[in-house]
């Protein structure tokens, strides 16, 4: 199987021709991602990573808090796209919106973005991290439980083109406080 493999060195000087949103949602409206459960980051049709037992239990508890800490003004969006770029749209874990009765199309930014993260760690830092600061999200949380003694969430704020210029990194005895959310979740009582 790895021998069939693309090596990317064998087809140089091309290179791959990427999607638009678009395009992306067009083949998604023909069925052609039905079996699948697939992003679109960067241009490039990205499968998503399996949930494990802590991440599963992790967004069952985050989805309860989430609604019963907010009201009918916001919308919790859960694993639903974000319109982010013209060549991005993620499913992130959680977004956060305002809600908006005429709204017929998928949000392209939000109050607050909360991704789940274990084998998605690296994904979720750098690629969702720089799509979700291009599309102005103001907060952004990655919840790490890919240790099994040491739950952090990382806090992203102040968007500036491709980054976020401030970030926290909270732990047990701290608490979260979404900026423009009703939200306040002691880091202690998500799931281990």
């Amino acid at each position: 199987m790895l021998e069939s493999m693309l090596d990317l060195e064998d087809i140089k000087p091309a290179t791959f021709r990427r999607l638009t949103r678009a395009e992306y949602e067009q083949m998604a409206e023909l069925g052609m991602f039905d079996d699948e459960k697939v992003e679109l980051l960067r241009g490039m049709v990205v499968t998503m990573s399996p949930q494990g037992d802590r991440h599963t239990r992790t967004i069952i508890f985050l989805n309860r808090r989430l609604v019963e800490l907010t009201d009918r003004t916001l919308d919790i969006r859960p694993g639903t796209p974000l319109a982010a770029t013209d060549d991005s749209e993620p499913e992130p874990d959680f977004t956060i919106t305002r809600h908006d009765p005429a709204a017929r199309e998928h949000p392209t930014t939000a109050l607050l973005v909360i991704e789940v993260s274990n084998s998605s760690l690296r994904r979720d830092r750098k690629i969702k991290r720089e799509i979700y600061a291009e599309a102005k999200v103001p907060e952004y949380w990655i919840v790490d439980v890919s240790k099994d003694d040491d739950l952090t969430v990382e806090v992203y704020t102040k968007p500036e083109g491709s980054t976020y210029t401030q970030v926290e990194v909270l732990r047990d005895g701290d608490v979260l406080r979404a900026l423009h959310a009703p939200i306040v979740i002691p880091v202690a009582d998500l799931p281990r």
